[in-house]
């Protein structure tokens, strides 16, 4: 006879379970980051070199040749930045004398309208000046400390990535004897449904991130703000971070438009430039390309930002939104799990309210019929009295 423990048992189980499972994903960051993204780059690369293996190839030349073609794609993006980062520096020494002018009219300002002078404000300045030198060692070799691991650990990813591709038939068999209880097809449904969804992320993400960046491209050049094609598609580049990623590169050519223009309202042209193509990157770009495959309502992917920046920062940031939708079509598929699948999903309104039209359409008749019979035994039930009433006169 199965034993059946209380609910509240089996809610402490699953919150130590959870706890213990967070924690080690705390503790093995730099291991499990990069394996994540070469997961969801190998999804990427698969029908590449599938497609390779298919005309011939082995699958080992197969998913070299993918690798070589994504290694490129990635060393001329790398290139093209920073070719436009290098002519970008040449602004500097312009950048600076704006930015000294600025900041005397900032001084005056503030020893007019809250009479601190100059000499208190500078030397305010240089004490925190000298704070921050004071911990700038130590900054500094931590910040070169976790370059080096972060580039340490990205130089892993092609090679998780080639082994995922080169393995892919046989962590299949490793699920089917893992849930040796269900079906193959059942397994290769859920393995098929999670590819499709990766790989439609990847797709509308890398089109979104085109549409996007021509359209912020264009509304800096309207404007006449410099180095409007790399500001633009640095911006949309940060559209893999949902919500603030497109707010976080608007920083960057407002501050230019603030020291290169004359007007601070350029500053305000370019804010509402990058509000309207998030505006329509929201409501219309980003549902109609990337469509009904990653279907997160806000809520839950507001939340999964949340909890992946406190796990793992900015790459934490960047995954959530695939693996809240992994963990959607897995719950989905499992019958106990389907509520909380449900909970992830977008709730489709228009397919509710037509519902509700329909049953309401279907049960007007009913209620019509009701009211008619009801009508109609009233009617019998009044001429039975009645009759009855004048026998017994009679």
């Amino acid at each position: 006879m199965t034993q059946r423990f209380p609910f509240i048992i089996k809610f402490a189980f699953s919150l130590i379970a959870v706890t213990i499972l967070v924690y080690w994903m705390m503790v093995l960051q730099d291991i499990l980051v990069p394996f994540f993204v070469a997961i969801i780059l190998s999804m990427a690369l698969y029908p590449l070199s599938n497609l390779l293996e298919k005309i011939g190839l082995g699958r080992t030349l197969s998913i070299t040749i993918s690798l070589i073609f994504f290694l490129m794609i990635a060393v001329g993006v790398i290139w093209l930045a920073s070719t436009q980062i290098a002519s970008f520096s040449e602004m500097f020494p312009q950048l600076e004398k704006r930015f000294e002018h600025l900041f005397l009219q900032g001084q005056r300002w503030t020893e007019n309208h809250f009479h601190v002078g100059r000499k208190t404000q500078n030397a305010k300045l240089r004490q925190y000046g000298t704070g921050i030198l004071s911990s700038g060692g130590s900054v500094f070799t931590s910040a070169l400390s976790t370059t080096g691991n972060m580039l340490g650990n990205l130089s892993l990813i092609p090679i998780y990535m080639f082994f995922l591709l080169y393995y892919r038939d046989f962590f299949k068999l490793f699920f089917y004897r893992v849930f040796k209880n269900t079906s193959k097809y059942a397994i290769d449904t859920v393995l098929t449904k999670i590819y499709e969804v990766v790989h439609s992320y990847l797709k509308g993400l890398v089109t979104v991130t085109i549409i996007v960046g021509s359209l912020n491209t264009l509304g800096l050049i309207a404007l006449g703000i410099d180095y409007a094609i790399f500001f633009g598609f640095l911006a949309a580049a940060l559209l893999i971070i949902p919500f603030v990623g497109i707010l976080i590169g608007s920083i960057l050519p407002i501050i230019m438009a603030l020291i290169t223009k004359d007007s601070p309202m350029y500053a305000v042209g370019v804010a509402g430039v990058f509000i309207f193509v998030q505006f329509l990157e929201g409501n219309f770009i980003t549902p109609q390309v990337v469509g009904s495959k990653i279907s997160i309502n806000g809520l839950v992917a507001i939340i999964a930002l949340l909890l992946g920046s406190a796990l793992w920062g900015i790459a934490g940031m960047a995954l959530s939104l695939p693996t809240v939708a992994i963990l959607k079509v897995i719950f989905d598929s499992v019958p106990d799990l389907k509520p909380f699948g449900f909970l992830l999903g977008e709730p489709d309104h228009n397919r509710i309210m037509k519902e509700k039209k329909k049953k309401m359409l279907a049960f007007v008749p009913e209620l019509v019929e009701t009211i008619t019979e009801t009508t109609e035994d009233v009617k019998s039930l009044v001429k039975g009295r009645k009759k009855k009433s004048e026998k017994e006169d009679e």
